[in-house]
């Protein structure tokens, strides 16, 4: 899903047919690529569940699935709170009040082999 989505023409693809369903003549119109590039691209999507295609005679109509579009939503709130706790622990070590550990002055310091 994540590899489908990442592309912008397959996000924008994705975004006009939520709006309502076209056919793959129509997409391709609105982009300036070739017919076979747009139909790559909405096989890709297609292949992640994120539209699906139905034939009306020659033509194929493309329509957004928006349960699979829930369930990335779903994963992408996941990861985002994983994170965001991440980021809140790593957060609280940084704020504690534990002073670095300094270098002990020059005169108690081991002799430096190399010298």
């Amino acid at each position: 899903m994540f590899h489908a989505l990442a592309d912008a023409t397959r996000r924008d693809i994705v975004r006009r047919t939520l709006v309502g369903a076209s056919s793959v003549s129509e997409l391709a119109d609105a982009y300036s690529m070739s017919f076979a590039a747009v139909q790559k691209h909405v096989a890709v999507l297609e292949g992640a569940g994120l539209v699906s295609k139905e034939a009306r005679g020659r033509t194929r109509i493309v329509r957004a699935e928006p349960d699979q579009l829930d369930r990335v939503r779903a994963l992408l709130d996941a990861y985002g709170g994983l994170w965001r706790g991440r980021i809140d622990r790593l957060d609280t070590l940084l704020a504690e009040d534990t002073p670095l550990a300094e270098d002990p002055p020059l005169a108690e310091r081991p002799p430096d082999p190399d010298r």
